[in-house]
């Protein structure tokens, strides 16, 4: 135990100038595993000295210890010893909370406890309470009067160590050790010098002794003096200790005196201070009350001193202090009189501005409809007095924040009756505009049909104005009687009615978006629909800046960027514009209903407004979204009836086929569509139903051909297949790549099975013959012996080759000639196409003869009685002759 005393001396406590005075070695009581030591400490470095106890532990690596917890003594409130018969190691610390502890064993703990006991008493004015502790271990320590003769035994008993060897010893022990050299090897030789080295100096000493006899008496008798003296200075130590312990005493409660009366201070100075804060934040200016309940709110300084007033009443409603200050007989009787105030005032203010919205309301009705009558006014031309109205109320704009903080209730009424008084003037307003653009629409203006009649004079159409009338009654169709029949799809009045069409959307549009937009704007301003009115307050008003006379300037307003609309707005806004959707979807199906063409003109122009908008969650945005929906679905609905259209083509079997009137009309569709398309986002849209279209018009060009009588299959398929390539390379739509490929294959496929079979066998004998001439070649017969066989002998080749003459071979081209000239039709201009077709076909079978003859008859002069250069003069002078 001496040794870990020691070491936790030595390690923990003389590094900071303490004193260990005990230890004990404990554990927590329930914690076996988790060892530690209390240790009572003289903290030697203060004045006067401070007693502490001190939980050391070991280090979590190596054999080191640390501090883990600090208690000054006076902390101390009570020692539970537990039982003062039994003996048990457990005992308990009152700190600011219970330690419970179990030592080691029984005499450590009664050995801890006694020394906590005798520091408490020493050394501390309010001493701990020691319970459940034997009587045997409070002994009494001394008091300061008898502190000179027992300070010793104190000290002695609280401070028992273990003393280290000083320096200088050290220096005289290795000195000792150094003269002796056999100090380490033989201890028993050092040990025998060392005695007798002692015995001469004890001799000497004693020789000493006697020889200065009268010295030992004179220096007992100045030791007696010394005693006596230092006796009466102890006397007189005492007597002073004892008035500097009184003196102590009474500086320690000074001390404490000293501390409350600050701390009281301090409380005084903050009381004052929120006192000061609470009266200055519920004092309202007299004015301010004054312009609560009279002031004038018709005109602009009026309001101006009313909104002053409201914003005021508002930060004394809503003032930032302690909750506990809330309930104050003061506070709670201004804050009612306040409320007092705030409910007065709401019902003056709500009065007002309801008279105001329903005046307002009843004089723009009248002054709208007056104007209507007299001046033959547009409903897009009546934006002014909307304007004028938003420009009387904007002053109004901050009392309405304060009333939806003050009293939510009023304020949802008075946007009823805002709304309310409204509604039916933009009802009016926006059913007058929708009827006022399907008028434009019923009649085509005289500007449209002279620009109509124009382009059909120089364009050498026969189309008239009156069957173009008669068109427009009936749905837009690809479908067409004959390929003779005018198709009114590419028409120029059509075209031009279009266009006409696509200005007065963009006009209807672009007309109701700033109406919606500016209302829209205002609501959200006036109503403050979007965050907190009062938290987000534009700046205060600054009342040394109140310019004087009659005329209040607006503060200016700080701009919201980019808004984002919320429910409350777009329902405010559908209760004011309750028929803009009904009445634009009803436009929607007007114009639908007259030229199915229209759709896609509406879908571009609507995806454009919507994409364009700058709150994508906006009232207008909304209902504009819903718009384009339907918009989408009549558009596909106008796609499927050209699908259903082309499916129901009946073929004309009277005459020869020639391009079909649905192929013809497609070309038309796409030009028109790509137009109307052009730079649009919904192009994703339109390739969806080119792919439909094209996929169907492949189809029926395939049911047509089939079903035609009077032209070859191949004709039919190799004409509009060879039109849908020509429009599809023009067009250059990516997404109909792989159609215009297959039109491209599908051409050339019937082009060369409809020259095949046309041509035939122009030489039937000569190809009869060879087709056996290369059967006895396929049968192992080398070709040079072939002459040899009977049947292909060198004079049957002359005989056969004989029967075709050069005039003869011409002769059946010609009528070849006179047969695909009537096949085919003029529009497409393939004649000369399918000519060269054939002349190549032609070639290649003559050339294949040769190679024949010269391969199987080499040497034998035999040759056909026409060349190469014949058949291309006869082909030649045939085309030319026709």
């Amino acid at each position: 135990m001496t040794a870990i005393k020691h070491t936790l001396h030595r390690d923990v406590f003389l590094p900071n100038d303490e004193q260990l005075v005990a230890f004990v070695h404990v554990t927590k009581v329930g914690r076996k595993k988790k060892n530690s030591f209390l240790c009572a400490v003289l903290s030697t470095d203060i004045t006067p000295v401070q007693p502490r106890v001190y939980q050391v532990k070991k280090a979590d690596k190596g054999e080191s210890y640390k501090k883990k917890l600090s208690w000054l003594l006076r902390e101390l409130r009570t020692v539970d010893g537990k039982s003062t018969n039994k003996e048990t190691a457990e005992f308990d610390l009152h700190f600011e909370k219970i330690f419970k502890w179990s030592a080691s064993s029984v005499a450590e703990k009664e050995s801890f406890l006694s020394t906590l006991w005798k520091l408490s008493q020493r050394y501390l004015i309010q001493k701990a309470d020691f319970v459940n502790v034997p009587r045997h271990l409070l002994q009494e320590v001394s008091r300061p009067t008898e502190r000179v003769t027992q300070a010793a035994d104190d000290i002695e008993v609280l401070q028992e160590d273990y003393q280290a060897l000083s320096s200088k010893e050290e220096s005289d022990l290795d000195q000792l050790m150094s003269e002796c050299q056999a100090a380490i090897s033989n201890a028993e030789v050092f040990s025998e010098n060392l005695s007798k080295q002692l015995s001469v100096l004890d001799g000497a000493n004693i020789h000493s002794i006697m020889g200065s006899e009268d010295q030992v008496l004179n220096l007992m008798r100045l030791l007696d003096d010394g005693i006596n003296q230092a006796e009466s200075i102890e006397g007189k130590l005492e007597s002073y200790d004892n008035i500097l312990q009184n003196v102590k005493e009474q500086m320690e409660v000074m001390k404490d005196k000293d501390t409350l009366i600050k701390v009281r201070n301090t409380n005084h100075q903050k009381l004052l201070e929120e006192l000061d804060n609470v009266v200055t934040q519920l004092d309202l200016d007299t004015r301010h009350l004054k312009a609560l309940q009279d002031g004038e709110l018709s005109t602009p300084n009026g309001i101006y001193e009313c909104t002053a007033a409201a914003l005021a009443l508002h930060k004394c409603v809503n003032i930032n202090i302690h909750p506990a200050l809330t309930k104050m007989a003061a506070v709670e009787e201004q804050q009612k009189k306040f409320t007092k105030f705030a409910a007065g005032f709401a019902k003056r203010l709500a009065h007002h501005l309801n008279n105001l919205f329903i005046h307002q309301g009843n004089e723009m009705g009248e002054t709208l409809s007056r104007q209507a009558a007299e001046y033959k006014l547009t409903p897009h031309h009546t934006h002014r007095p909307h304007h004028t109205r938003h420009r009387d109320l904007t002053p109004y704009a901050d009392l309405m924040a304060w009333l939806k903080a003050a009293d939510s209730k009023t304020f949802t009424d008075l946007s009823k009756v805002y709304t309310e008084s409204l509604s039916k003037l933009y009802k009016k307003e926006v059913l007058d505009f929708i009827e006022f653009s399907k008028q434009r629409l019923t009649t085509i203006p005289d500007r449209v049909k002279l620009g109509a009649q124009a382009a059909s004079m120089l364009s050498g159409s026969s189309t008239s104005l009156q069957r173009f009338e008669a068109s427009r009654k009936r749905s837009g169709s690809m479908q067409s009687v004959d390929s003779a029949t005018v198709s009114f799809h590419g028409s120029d009045a059509d075209i031009a009615s279009r266009h006409f069409f696509d200005q007065v959307l963009d006009k209807l549009l672009s007309e109701l978006e700033p109406f919606c937009l500016a209302e829209q704007d205002f609501c959200v301003r006036f109503f403050h629909l979007i965050g907190d009115p009062m938290k987000d307050e534009k700046e205060q008003v600054n009342e040394e800046e109140v310019e004087t006379g009659d005329i209040w300037m607006p503060r200016k307003e700080i701009p919201v960027i980019e808004r984002q609309i919320n429910e409350e707005v777009r329902k405010m806004m559908g209760e004011l514009f309750t028929n803009l959707e009904e009445e634009l979807e009803g436009f929607i199906f007007y114009a639908d209903k007259l030229d199915g063409f229209y759709s896609m003109y509406m879908l571009v122009r609507m995806s454009q407004h919507v994409n364009n908008a700058q709150d994508a969650g906006s009232f207008l945005s909304v209902t504009f979204a819903s718009c384009l929906v339907k918009i989408k679905r009549n558009f596909d609905k106008f796609v499927q009836n050209q699908i259903a259209a082309i499916e129901d083509y009946k073929v004309q079997k009277k005459s020869r086929c020639g391009i079909i009137g649905f192929v013809h009309n497609f070309g038309e569709f796409a030009n028109q569509a790509e137009s109307i398309f052009k730079g649009s986002d919904r192009h994703t849209h339109l390739d969806k139903s080119y792919s439909a279209l094209v996929k169907v018009v492949y189809q029926q060009i395939d049911r047509v051909s089939t079903e035609h009588g009077k032209t070859p299959r191949e004709v039919v398929m190799l004409e509009n297949f060879h039109h849908m390539f020509s429009v599809l390379s023009q067009l250059k739509i990516p997404c109909l790549d792989g159609d215009r490929k297959e039109a491209k294959q599908v051409y050339q496929d019937n082009l060369s099975v409809y020259t095949t079979n046309l041509l035939g066998r122009p030489l039937e004998k000569i190809q009869v013959f060879f087709e056996g001439v290369e059967s006895k070649i396929a049968s192992g017969v080398k070709p040079e012996e072939v002459g040899y066989q009977l049947a292909f002998s060198k004079q049957e080749l002359r005989k056969v080759i004989k029967e075709y003459s050069g005039k003869e071979v011409k002769k059946g081209l010609d009528h070849v000639y006179k047969k695909v000239e009537k096949h085919l039709c003029e529009e497409e201009n393939l004649l000369q196409v399918v000519w060269f077709s054939m002349q190549e076909e032609f070639i290649k079978q003559i050339k294949h003869y040769e190679d024949l003859i010269n391969k199987c008859y080499p040497d034998s002069g035999i040759s056909l009685s026409f060349s190469v250069t014949d058949v291309l003069q006869f082909f030649s002078e045939i085309a030319q002759a026709h």
